[in-house]
């Protein structure tokens, strides 16, 4: 073998060893949404009740306005009904969810750990505020989608305002200094105001819990990321790569915490995606209601 041959076939090793590795830093990220089940970005696995409890507010506070109750009592009946989701592949999701579980024990968690460790908090806070920045697009086009204008400019706003003066969406300057809060907008919610419900409940390779409507969801977020745009591609997946450890780091042992917690973890992460989801979906067709009345 020549020295020109074995310096390509060394060239060919070391980058497939590089896009394995990047593979498998994203391929890890499924049981982050376990830990973290309302996002792609740093809500509790316990946020399903928060956020029913948020929609709960919303509810008492329209009574309280003068509103007609019988439309808000039967949105909690509906909610309190609707609560579950057919799992005809109970079966395949539970393997799923083992398959998931080992990966994310192996494999993300003790990276996360080792991340957490020599990156200090305010750098990874840093990397979290810029792909929260990055993903801008698909929080204002769904805004856009479920006829949320106001919320749709302040997207926009806290946009601009982040990536000028937050030095690249570094510095979460649109939310510390002039008290702008967003909230986390994908396709799957965007479906769930149009009336579609969850289908039945998927636990997906990889990615976590999920449903048919969800996955569509993902599917359609996924043709307005901006990361699926960069080139290289080995960059793109890199992107990903990061993104997902150090999402991961701001989460440890509470994926463990949850199923220390729970008797049977597989029926507990369901029902509280499903919760979590439906508050959210109920969130979006309770203020059109009460924008409907109010009209």
């Amino acid at each position: 073998m020549s020295h020109e041959q074995v310096k390509t076939a060394g060239e060919i090793s070391m980058k497939s060893y590089l896009v394995l590795s990047i593979l498998i830093l994203t391929l890890i990220s499924g049981p982050v949404v376990a830990g973290n089940i309302a996002d792609q970005t740093g809500q509790m696995v316990f946020s399903g009740a928060d956020q029913e409890a948020g929609a709960a507010d919303q509810i008492d506070t329209a009574q309280d306005d003068g509103f007609e109750a019988d439309i808000f009592q039967e949105d909690q009946a509906e909610q309190s009904t609707h609560a579950m989701v057919a799992d005809p592949l109970e079966g395949f999701n539970r393997a799923v969810f083992v398959f998931n579980d080992k990966i994310y024990m192996y494999g993300l968690r003790p990276i996360a750990k080792g991340y957490a460790r020599v990156v200090p908090t305010f750098a990874r806070r840093g990397v979290k505020n810029f792909f929260n920045n990055l993903f801008f697009p698909i929080r204002f086009v769904n805004d856009l989608l479920q006829g949320k204008g106001e919320a749709a400019g302040m997207e926009f706003s806290a946009f601009f305002i982040n990536t000028t003066l937050g030095f690249g969406g570094l510095n979460d300057f649109a939310q510390k200094y002039v008290g702008i809060r967003l909230q986390d907008e994908d396709f799957g919610q965007t479906l769930g105001s149009y009336g579609i419900g969850n289908g039945f409940y998927l636990m997906l390779p990889v990615l976590g819990p999920s449903s048919l409507r969800d996955a569509v969801g993902r599917a359609g977020d996924s043709f307005i990321n901006p990361v699926n745009y960069v080139q290289p591609w080995e960059l793109s997946w890199g992107g990903r790569g990061l993104e997902t450890v150090n999402g991961a780091s701001f989460h440890i042992g509470e994926y463990e915490a949850f199923k220390k917690a729970s008797i049977d973890p597989y029926t507990a992460m369901r029902n509280a995606y499903v919760q979590n989801r439906n508050a959210l979906v109920k969130d979006l067709t309770g203020a059109q209601k009460l924008k409907d009345s109010k009209e």
